[in-house]
């Protein structure tokens, strides 16, 4: 299981929002780029760019930094956030992301994300869902559908979908642990058609990404860390550590 910095962009600078709230943001810096450099060095395989601006927005609003990383940077990374046309998908893959993130999009029109993935390279187009207790949200989290998270994510898998990243935002940017269980849910909803999650909400300490990591779930690809980070709870190479924990350890997943 890899840790994946978060870098969250609004108004070309890093910042954390407490609950996807744009009213409620901290600056962690004001280089994207040097922030995505510092991650590499201690030791990140994989970036997630978040594009705020773009999600607010609708369209994407980063591409000039999108190429910037790709030429500076020795790993991949992908991007999310506003994209919600095959325009904007293409977009940001032609100026350098390894893939993108559609969140909004896959819940309105399932079928045109299948088709895009079916073109572009399914590895390359992950299905973002953020979801509050069980529901599905959107445009940047302002919105509350009826839709449950588990289902979506059922049925994009069945079509094709094979990489998914799970936001409980009812947990993100809060420190207070990331929500196993429902974790647990999703990746087992899309493991039967072979596809993965990336875990993202709630990372607050290394015992929270070993209680991730204590799952089981092999189809756990990745969990996403951001505020945990910015905060200097512990350094990167010590959360890489924690991803590494195998083996069941009661007690330990959150409710």
């Amino acid at each position: 299981m890899k840790i994946i910095p978060a870098i969250d962009v609004m108004g070309g600078r890093c910042v954390r929002l407490r609950q996807g709230k744009a009213e409620d943001e901290t600056v962690y810096g004001d280089d994207p780029a040097e922030m995505a450099l510092r991650w590499q060095a201690e030791g990140a395989e994989f970036l997630h760019i978040v594009d705020l601006d773009g999600a607010f927005r609708g369209a994407p609003a980063i591409i000039p930094l999108v190429r910037t990383l790709a030429d500076s940077l020795s790993i991949p990374f992908e991007v999310g956030g506003g994209i919600r046309t095959d325009a904007d998908a293409e977009a940001v893959l032609d100026a350098g992301a390894a893939r993108i993130i559609v969140g909004s999009r896959a819940v309105s029109d399932r079928d045109a994300v299948a088709r895009l993935a079916g073109r572009v390279g399914q590895g390359r187009v992950v299905v973002g869902i953020d979801a509050r207790d069980g529901l599905v949200q959107v445009s940047g989290w302002t919105e509350t559908t009826q839709v449950e998270a588990t289902a979506l994510a059922r049925d994009l898998a069945q079509r094709g979908i094979r990489v998914f990243a799970f936001t409980d935002t009812a947990t993100d940017g809060m420190l207070s642990g990331p929500n196993v269980r429902a974790m647990e849910r999703m990746a087992d909803a899309i493991a039967p058609c072979g596809a993965t999650l990336v875990a993202s909400g709630g990372v607050g300490s290394c015992d929270h990404v070993r209680a991730l990591a204590r799952a089981g779930r092999s189809n756990i690809e990745g969990v996403i860390v951001g505020k945990a980070l910015y905060e200097r709870v512990a350094p990167l190479g010590a959360f890489i550590e924690a991803a590494g924990v195998r083996g069941e350890a009661p007690g330990e997943a959150s409710p």
